[in-house]
């Protein structure tokens, strides 16, 4: 019988989370200064380094390109893996109900903290998103940004989250792409082909080893996803769907590939392949 990777991906995640700092996965160094994890300060420096390259999620708030959050500021809203907590301290400023829940026991840890040092409400769920403690109909919104191609089982995770949405609620998610330039270019043909590391890994262990906390490649499990996958896995729940991709690491790529000229493009020749190759590839749409 195989072994469920649950564990390993917990205690990764524990031991490793995404807090953006300008030192490594995990680190405390922000604007230059080592600052104390789990402060005040960490968590200004967490959201000043997430928040501020992703200009085009935002409007005249954080993520409001993204979440409808005018719409649900009195609803029930769930996220599936709250990390540090930055999208879920914007809902909670926002009015909502919100409910977060994670596999990570550090990231539930931290999420409540913030929201204790910020003033604010919320509920904190440590769980599986595999098999969610929630009745059926229990939210009127839910987003996961980042998450879920983490799961060891995509399709019982998705099927779980639109369980727990009311008929007409909405949902919100992003996942890593397959079809981008950093997969195809980066992880399959530099990584896998010219280094030969597909000799020794399958394309989850190649995958995994050369995303989150690449270069230590202690990453359990990440698989990214196509839209025909998601749509195959979402069209029994929903009634629709609406895809869009970012590709911030796109130019990076691109010099990478064109040493001579990639460094010199200019944004409006690098935006169409962003919007067609890149990494996140984003879908929201509606409950049945």
């Amino acid at each position: 019988m195989k072994e469920d990777p649950s564990n390993d991906i917990s205690r990764f995640w524990s031991e490793s989370p995404e807090t953006y700092a300008n030192d490594s996965h995990g680190g405390t160094v922000f604007d230059g200064r080592v600052v104390e994890f789990g402060t005040r300060e960490f968590f200004e420096g967490v959201d000043k380094n997430y928040i501020g390259p992703r200009q085009h999620m935002h409007t005249d708030r954080p993520f409001g390109a993204v979440f409808p959050f005018d719409r649900f500021s009195s609803g029930r809203v769930l996220e599936i893996g709250c990390g540090m907590g930055t999208m879920a301290m914007q809902w909670a400023k926002a009015g909502c109900e919100y409910t977060g829940i994670d596999l990570s026991p550090m990231s539930i840890d931290m999420t409540s903290r913030r929201f204790k040092l910020f003033g604010l409400r919320g509920t904190f769920v440590l769980g599986d998103a595999r098999k969610l403690p929630f009745a059926s109909g229990s939210f009127d919104f839910a987003y996961s940004w980042g998450v879920l191609h983490h799961s060891p089982d995509l399709g019982r995770s998705l099927q779980e989250m639109m369980r727990v949405i009311r008929a007409g609620g909405e949902f919100a998610i992003m996942l890593y792409n397959r079809h981008s330039i950093l997969y195809h270019y980066f992880i399959k043909y530099r990584q896998g082909f010219i280094n030969m590391e597909s000799q020794f890994l399958g394309p989850l262990e190649l995958a995994s080893r050369y995303t989150d906390d690449f270069p230590r490649e202690g990453n359990p499990h990440t698989w990214p996803v196509t839209k025909a996958e998601i749509r195959r896995l979402l069209d029994a729940h929903v009634s629709e769907i609406r895809f869009w991709l970012h590709g911030s690491d796109v130019a990076t790529h691109l010099a990478h590939i064109f040493p001579l000229i990639g460094p010199r493009l200019p944004q409006w020749m690098i935006e169409p392949w962003s919007k067609r190759l890149g990494w996140s590839l984003c879908f929201s749409g509606v409950r049945k």
